[in-house]
């Protein structure tokens, strides 16, 4: 059974009354532990389709299974979906998104916090994964006080911190330096191998994404094989 399955996903809105149609009869399946690059033209859809598979937005129509369970269907409440989000997917954007009065340690707590872990479980956990993506010597410095690199792992941090078994990477280094950037990914792929954690990671950079072991191209609102 696939961890992710989607089928004939489709996303339309409405400008001024106008459909304008991002998502056709999409289909997608993803097994448990693996790492699928997603690329395509600036307005293709690609972050709308993560937003979708995060159960940040609704689709239009078709279904989206996660470990064999539909995530819309039958219309969840929004309480249902945010505990899906909280517990099963993790995500990551180009912009860290941090809390600037908080420090590194609280930023990656909240997702535990907002879970209803202790205050003392939720510091062992982010503590620990601090300590794995580098940055034991950072949990007390504000995110003004961290590089670019530095913030960004801690935004990865904070997405690891519920131990979920899916992660969604929205341009992840598209507000990185080439060298940092790739040290980003290394992270990707080490947690990857050893927590056996999916990755779908929409990039533009295509020689990054050309080191994921699996590429689909999103065009015409559809998921295409690269040429």
């Amino acid at each position: 059974m696939p961890l992710l399955d989607v089928k004939a996903l489709a996303k339309t809105y409405y400008e001024v009354g106008a459909p304008l149609p991002v998502l056709q009869d999409l289909e997608l399946t993803v097994e448990a532990g693996e790492m699928v690059g997603i690329v395509g033209d600036s307005g293709a859809g690609k972050s709308t389709l993560l937003y979708i598979l995060g159960a940040l937005e609704r689709p239009s129509g078709g279904e989206v299974w996660f470990d064999g369970k539909p995530v819309f269907h039958p219309a969840p409440s929004d309480p249902a979906l945010a505990e899906f989000r909280n517990r099963e997917v993790g995500f990551v954007f180009q912009f860290h998104g941090l809390i600037p009065e908080f420090d590194t340690l609280e930023n990656a707590m909240m997702p535990a916090m907002i879970a209803g872990l202790s205050r003392r479980e939720a510091g062992e956990r982010a503590r620990q994964i601090l300590t794995d993506v580098g940055l034991a010597e950072r949990l007390h410095h504000k995110p003004g006080e961290l590089s670019g690199g530095e913030q960004q792992r801690v935004a990865f941090a904070r997405s690891l911190v519920m131990r979920p078994r899916l992660i969604l990477a929205d341009e992840p280094t598209g507000n990185l330096d080439t060298a940092t950037g790739e040290k980003i990914w290394d992270l990707m792929f080490e947690v990857n191998k050893q927590r056996g954690t999916t990755f779908i990671v929409v990039t533009h950079n295509e020689r990054l994404a050309a080191r994921l072991p699996r590429l689909r191209r999103l065009a015409n609102g559809r998921l295409e094989n690269p040429e």
